[in-house]
């Protein structure tokens, strides 16, 4: 029978190996109570609400860390009206917003009372960078750290949640939004949600010159809340796995819901623009004094539009509105008609620069769409076709001599 023979493992091998084990039983350990107090972080999206400022929706970044109690709502759209100067602020492009961090279910509240639907999308997000983006949030929201500049394209509620989850993720977010457009402009963006307030939808659309009317990437567009949750569905961690490992309506949208885009034609501003000329010519070879009256509340309107415009090009940093060609339009010399327009209505003559004044006028117009046609031009269509018309036909009638009174 043969002998077996056993040989003893050497003490210091023995060692290394207790040892080896000690160290991957530590580096588990570690990896297991990293992975349980790491926070989870999510983006809650609310849909538009009915007052002004709610027209274009609203976001913020959820922490969910049980070790430190309630989720808590990072929420970057806090401004406080009754500020000292915030209304001078918010004329000169200089208003400030802050973030504040609070319950989720406070910051809930108000959506649910005003019947705002809110979903929640969760981020599959490692340990680190969950830890790193809640800790950097926590830092941010700090008395001292919490008031950002505010700019309605580029620096909102919206944008601010988009930075710190592309910062989270090393770039990563950025690089897959910036290759792709679906063609939207901040124009065309901010018509649309405005919509529902026609005051509102004309102010941007008066207000916002060529710098409005460059096409956008999907990183541009999460200006937008909701773009922006769109985005997050599609996007991608490094290795392929969704951005979103999954997402939950906490409250139910009760109001009207977001407009849908339209496209939007030109045509019948033109139709308009058209039929208001020829009667300006038909009725103001025959009955100046009436035209004339009709004509000083437009006169009026489109100079006071037309200093407003210059205002904020001249002396606001709203670069959204700068070099804005309906000054070719609702042009601030209109005003300057006002005291020939008086005369009219009374049967006196309009005085010799009326006439220079309504010419000049009209070549502005022109102006305007010459520029129209140019690449890059800013998006004015409605406006030319509906005012072009009525400043030609009023130099027509008053640059020709003697028209009846």
């Amino acid at each position: 029978m043969p002998i077996i023979r056993f040989r003893a493992t050497p003490r210091p091998v023995r060692r290394a190996r207790v040892a080896l084990q000690l160290w991957l039983l530590v580096l588990a350990w570690l990896a297991v109570s990293t992975a349980i107090a790491a926070p989870r972080i999510g983006v809650i999206t609310m849909q538009p609400g009915e007052i002004f400022w709610e027209r274009f929706g609203h976001n913020a970044l959820v922490v969910d860390d049980p070790a430190h109690g309630p989720p808590v709502s990072y929420n970057f759209g806090f401004f406080n009206l009754d500020e000292p100067g915030f209304f001078g602020r918010f004329a000169r492009g200089e208003m400030e917003y802050q973030l504040v961090a609070l319950p989720l279910e406070q910051d809930l509240t108000y959506y649910r009372e005003v019947g705002r639907g809110v979903t929640l999308q969760w981020l599959d997000l490692d340990p680190v960078q969950a830890a790193q983006l809640a800790a950097a949030l926590a830092e941010n929201a700090r008395p001292e750290n919490a008031r950002y500049r505010y700019d309605y394209f580029t620096d909102n509620c919206s944008t601010r949640v988009r930075d710190a989850i592309d910062r989270a993720l090393g770039g990563t977010l950025h690089q897959q939004m910036s290759a792709r457009s679906q063609g939207n402009t901040y124009r065309s963006e901010a018509v649309r949600l405005a919509s529902p307030a026609g005051w509102m939808w004309l102010g941007f659309d008066i207000g916002l010159g060529p710098y409005a009317d460059r096409p956008l990437a999907r990183w541009q567009e999460a200006f937008v809340p909701m773009r922006l949750a769109d985005s997050l569905r599609e996007a991608k961690l490094a290795d392929g796995r969704p951005l979103v490992v999954s997402e939950t309506m906490l409250l139910p949208h009760r109001i009207a819901p977001e407009p849908v885009e339209a496209p939007r034609h030109w045509w019948p501003w033109a139709l308009v623009g058209l039929t208001l000329a020829a009667m300006v010519i038909f009725a103001g070879t025959r009955r100046a004094r009436l035209v004339a009256g009709l004509a000083l509340p437009l006169w009026t309107l489109c100079g006071g539009l037309g200093l407003l415009l210059a205002f904020i090009w001249c002396c606001t940093v709203h670069r959204a509105g700068w070099a804005n060609q309906n000054l070719l339009l609702m042009n601030p010399l209109c005003l300057l008609l006002l005291p020939g327009g008086w005369r009219i209505t009374r049967g006196c003559a309009p005085g010799a620069w009326f006439g220079r004044w309504l010419l000049v006028i009209a070549i502005g117009a022109v102006a305007a769409l010459v520029l129209q046609l140019l690449p890059g031009a800013q998006y004015a269509a409605p406006w030319i076709a509906l005012l072009l018309p009525v400043h030609a036909a009023f130099a027509w009638v008053w640059t020709r001599p003697h028209p009846s009174v």
